[in-house]
């Protein structure tokens, strides 16, 4: 058996692999963020005997392992040493979580992502949340759909840039003249800075989503800032343009202390009212079909362009933007739905 801890940086992954025995086993080890796939492609190359481990503040790369057909799990903060200020535990310290412990691992399931096992946890942190959820609603600093009154839609996408689906999809909106809002992870940024600058030369709305894709409560203070600043200063030197005033938290992962520090940043915190959980290996059929059942007036529509194979993704699109057209419906970008009075929590008038 083989154990191989995947960590991440500033910079992008680092990979060590350890035996039973603990010792060391030799692979490359340091790989930027745009050559993640060659990261994948050295794991597949150690064998069926292999657990590769991730935690909980990486939440970029354990669906693309999965599709590789790798079997991924997590070691949660308990079992592991203090993470620095920008980056996880060290890649050997959780390939070495793994021996003896195996047991005290969470084996990740494709339909379920990073936070496999720990969706109760997760619906409690947001339950905890209303109250402060209706507060930044009250003053326009929290946002989950637009206005009822207005026919519009808002696409929203998650997790990238990531060739070759963010290029797809932008191709797919500029076919039929319609704004997106994309919210992108830091650690992609400076990779795929071309993408970037297409998305705003074509008219598209860029949000921050953090550098790695972290559960929020897992992170002090200084972390989440470190999370957001430096994901808004990637995200501007890699689009040319200014630094975002959108946020959506991973997850949707929040408490009253998170957002309580998110709402000294200058942005608005966006979640969504339809979610088709395209990032579980859905068929592209099956995508449309739960949005075009859930879209109401003002809806914003989570959908995903990283993270994963975003294949299904990018064919539900046509069928998704031709029917809500069909409809009658605006696409509109997450900031213009702003700007307009009635826009706020799911579920409201």
């Amino acid at each position: 058996m083989l154990y191989a801890g995947v960590s991440w940086h500033a910079g992008g992954y680092q990979l060590a692999v350890v035996g039973q025995d603990g010792r060391r086993v030799p692979v490359p080890d340091a790989y930027p963020s745009h050559r993640a796939d060659e990261l994948i492609a050295e794991l597949g190359k150690l064998g069926d005997a292999l657990t590769v481990v991730v935690e909980s503040t990486n939440g970029t790369l354990d669906g693309r392992m999965m599709a590789a057909g790798l079997r991924v799990h997590r070691a949660d903060p308990w079992m592991l040493p203090d993470r620095p200020l920008l980056g996880s535990v060290p890649a050997e310290e959780l390939a070495r979580a793994s021996l003896g412990r195996v047991a005290g691992l969470v084996p990740l399931e494709a339909h379920r992502g990073t936070q496999t096992g720990r969706e109760g946890e997760l619906a409690a942190w947001i339950e905890s949340s209303a109250a402060a959820d209706r507060e930044l609603t009250s003053v326009g600093r929290f946002f989950s759909h637009g206005s009822r009154d207005r026919r519009q839609v808002a696409l929203t996408f998650d997790d990238g840039p990531l060739p070759p689906y963010t290029g797809r999809i932008l191709d797919t909106l500029e076919s039929y003249g319609i704004p997106a809002t994309f919210f992108c992870v830091g650690i992609n940024a400076g990779g795929f800075a071309e993408d970037l600058t297409r998305m705003r030369e074509q008219g598209h709305a860029i949000g921050n989503h953090t550098w790695s894709h972290p559960f929020l409560p897992e992170l002090s203070r200084p972390q989440l800032a470190e999370q957001i600043n430096r994901t808004a200063e990637a995200i501007a030197e890699a689009s040319g343009g200014g630094a975002p005033r959108l946020f959506r938290p991973p997850y949707g992962s929040r408490t009253p202390q998170v957002l309580g520090w998110l709402s000294e940043f200058d942005a608005t915190t966006v979640l969504w009212d339809v979610a088709p959980d395209d990032w579980a290996l859905r068929r592209a059929e099956d995508i449309a079909r739960d949005v075009l059942a859930d879209v109401r007036p003002g809806s914003v529509i989570l959908l995903h362009d990283g993270g994963g194979d975003r294949t299904p993704t990018v064919e539900s699109l046509p069928l998704i933007i031709e029917r809500l057209l069909e409809r009658g419906y605006e696409f509109v970008r997450v900031d213009d739905m702003l700007a307009h009075r009635g826009s706020g929590l799911a579920g409201a008038a």
